[in-house]
């Protein structure tokens, strides 16, 4: 079966049931989030228990804009901060335009139809947001690339989001690294900082009933809009209870613009006439949404305990699937001992991609017969509005699905259920071109 070759982000199935204890310190405006190690259950041969962060004061920045960065931290963290330089490995890009050519058509008039490949390690963060075919005519598109524009936000404010991109850009140091998660402090007694202000203007006091180990991959590991005001990076929705397709779908289709338009839309498809949505990168809304985001976080998952031969216990910072690293993948044997675990993920995976390369096909023939009647002229305005609203809707389900990284493995059951909805209203629309 052809398989898509995304990056796998995919969870193991389910660990031992694994009790929280996450203290919360500080204003979520910008306080910090301290992410607690004790009592969470053998992980693999080592447990959290072993892990001993340094309580020491941070180094002196060397960044321009005074962001300690991994270089300044080296001495101090020397396993972790040689295994995100580890992250490098994860260097080969996939072309989705390749693989799935129908993305060319249902994306047309954005800029996915330009250029759309797999995400690579951390440590090609700026790179490829510099080279993407994709257009970035604002310093927006650098949100996640680099902690340095979060730094220039809490800094400057929202109004650096819509300054010109290859300004901001020139101002960039680093790639994704430690201030991302944790402030100038990386790290220190286990501490975890929000640095994306949007992350606590979006989520509020609610952001404290996520755990931090999560939460820290979720600054970016969303789906996220562009406000239209300032452009600002926004998360559509204020709880975990609202990050489902079908509450955020609700969100931008009641969203109202400053012109008074009701309905949010990243573009207006030119051949189809329909105000279309871009779905980013789900994990985190997907993942929280299943049954593995109720017992474990991201980290449980993808980082997995290293001991060093002097005895040093830590958290690689080398962002790994589970399927691939076997201290990892110990942790699935508590729930499924004796299941060869990376055959079940794989077989689901395949599933899930067949199932997207159908839909995906179905969606593409719909969008096509819809530009046809459009150009026709053979539709009232209302019907093509009608025929619009479903196609919209279809558009946003399929993305939803495609779009999340884990091909299933975070949520099988939302992944199928996004997939059978958008094929659903694809019928319904086709039924109505007759």
């Amino acid at each position: 079966m052809e398989n898509k070759t995304k990056v796998i982000k995919g969870v193991c199935a389910a660990v031992a049931v694994i009790v929280a204890v996450v203290f919360v310190g500080g204003v979520l405006g910008g306080g910090d989030m301290m992410y607690h190690i004790l009592n969470r259950g053998s992980l693999g041969p080592l447990t959290r228990e072993d892990v001993t962060y340094k309580n020491v004061a941070a180094p002196e920045a060397t960044s321009k804009d005074g962001t300690v960065n991994a270089s300044d931290w080296a001495e101090t963290y020397p396993y972790i901060v040689a295994s995100m330089g580890a992250n490098s490995k994860n260097s080969y890009v996939t072309s989705y335009l390749e693989e799935d050519p129908y993305l060319v058509n249902i994306y047309e008039g954005y800029g996915f139809a330009k250029d759309y490949g797999s995400a690579r390690g951390h440590e090609y963060t700026l790179e490829d947001v510099h080279k993407t075919l994709r257009p970035h005519a604002k310093a927006n598109c650098l949100t996640c690339k680099t902690p340095n524009f979060a730094k220039l936000v809490n800094d400057l404010g929202v109004e650096v989001y819509s300054m010109p991109f290859e300004e901001v850009e020139a101002m960039m140091e680093e790639n994704v690294s430690c201030y991302t998660c944790h402030g100038n402090d990386a790290g220190n007694a286990g501490q975890i900082t929000i640095t994306h202000s949007y992350v606590n203007e979006a989520l509020g006091s609610n952001a404290a009933k996520i755990d931090p180990a999560t939460l820290s991959c979720g600054q970016c590991h969303i789906e996220y809009y562009f406000t239209p005001t300032y452009s600002e990076t926004m998360m559509p929705y204020h709880s975990v209870s609202e990050m489902t397709p079908e509450a955020i779908y609700n969100y931008y289709n009641t969203m109202v613009l400053p012109d008074g338009t009701v309905g949010f839309a990243d573009w207006t498809q030119p051949s189809t006439g329909t105000r279309l949505l871009k779905a980013q990168h789900p994990e985190m809304e997907t993942f929280l949404s299943g049954k593995h985001g109720k017992l474990l976080n991201c980290a449980d998952c993808h980082m997995a305990l290293v001991m060093e031969d002097d005895g040093t216990v830590y958290h690689s910072h080398e962002l790994v699937s589970p399927l691939e690293n076997e201290t990892l993948l110990s942790n699935c044997a508590t729930c499924h001992e004796g299941t060869d675990v990376v055959s079940m993920v794989r077989r689901l995976q395949d599933r899930v991609t067949s199932r997207e390369k159908e839909v995906g096909n179905e969606l593409s023939d719909f969008k096509t017969a819809l530009a046809d009647a459009v150009a026709s002229g053979t539709k009232t305005e209302e019907e093509l509005d009608a025929l619009r609203a479903i196609h919209r809707e279809a558009q946003w389900y399929f993305d939803f699905c495609y779009v999340e990284n884990s091909e299933g493995a975070h949520n099988s059951d939302l992944a199928f259920s996004c997939l059978d909805r958008a094929e659903e209203l694809v019928r319904e629309g086709m039924e109505l071109l007759g």
